[in-house]
């Protein structure tokens, strides 16, 4: 409010935008991802802007990605989970009776690579079990609305970027997944949640309302901490390394996701299109990091293949 609240939006440049979001990660000491969200509210309002005439470009444009150029403590570098230890944060869940209800939300997040709000998001319309495909076509945003409370309220808005509406086909386990939770759903019942006149959502809590993701990380840390608790004793029991699973948030699935993706698929522009990502850039970054992993692996097989030596 105190930046550019109240001037004009014609007035707004690339660079006041730049120095605001320096400023509340530099002076007001924010976090990165606490950064992404705001800029997930701002964008799309300028965007407006641009759609009605009133602005010609986007001055939110490339911002984050200017900021996560910048090395030091604010340089979110999000790491992947392994195989190994995604393999056992979902093994657990699903064998736990305490935690086994989220593993259709969680094979979902990891097996299609959306984004939290799209993922919580989805409703049953969406779903095409026949031709096995998701449609993103919006997402769900969870923050205060009003200037006179600070309570938070879900809304509906479209995907991050105009590239975030896309179709992803389902793998078997996504399937599976969503198979199991309509069986469940039919003789339970389904979600009557209505937001913004959208109803029929497929994911909920025990109370029927919809997941919110400060509450989806809460349980995501429930779970590693005690599946890590239970791993430190079972590794000395049978004199092995325990498999340690690090801190990470559900965006760390969507990341998983897109790492997996990259060690088995070539095609660059095929994985942008899965994973909805405006920028050819933040593809070919993961990419890099993946690709840059397996070099080793590349050159041995090579090797082993290449019989001119």
């Amino acid at each position: 409010r105190n930046e550019f609240g109240k001037r004009k939006i014609g007035t707004i440049k690339y660079s006041d935008v730049l120095y605001f979001y320096y400023h509340l990660l530099n002076e007001r000491g924010m976090q990165i991802n606490t950064l992404e969200t705001i800029h997930t509210v701002l964008h799309p309002t300028f965007q407006l802007a641009v759609r009605d005439d009133i602005i010609r470009n986007n001055p939110s444009d490339g911002v984050m990605a200017q900021i996560k150029k910048k090395p030091g403590k604010n340089h979110g570098v999000r790491h992947a989970l392994t195989l190994d230890q995604q393999r056992a944060f979902m093994d657990y869940t699903a064998k736990s009776p305490v935690y086994c209800h989220w593993t259709p939300f969680f094979t979902v997040l990891l097996g299609t690579g959306c984004r939290i709000g799209e993922a919580i998001g989805l409703r049953w319309e969406d779903i095409d079990f026949a031709k096995r495909t998701i449609s993103i076509n919006h997402s769900v945003t969870y923050y205060p609305r009003r200037n006179d409370t600070t309570k938070c309220e879900f809304g509906v808005s479209l995907p991050k970027t105009e590239a975030g509406i896309r179709t992803i086909p389902m793998m078997d386990a996504v399937y599976e997944a969503f198979q199991e939770e309509y069986s469940e759903q039919k003789e339970e019942g389904f979600n009557t949640t209505v937001i913004d006149g959208m109803t029929g959502f497929i994911f909920s809590n025990r109370f029927g309302n919809l997941h919110n993701p400060q509450a989806v990380n809460r349980a995501i840390k429930r779970i590693y901490e005690s599946y890590n608790a239970e791993e430190v004793l079972n590794a000395k029991k049978e004199k092995r390394q325990p498999v340690i699973i690090p801190h990470f948030s559900c965006h760390h699935l969507r990341h998983t996701f897109c790492t997996r993706f990259c060690e088995k698929e070539t095609n660059v522009k095929v994985i942008q299109a899965i994973m909805g990502h405006a920028n050819i850039e933040t593809t070919m970054d993961i990419y890099a990091e993946v690709t840059d992993m397996k070099k080793q692996e590349a050159i041995q097989n090579l090797s082993r293949n290449l019989d001119v030596f």
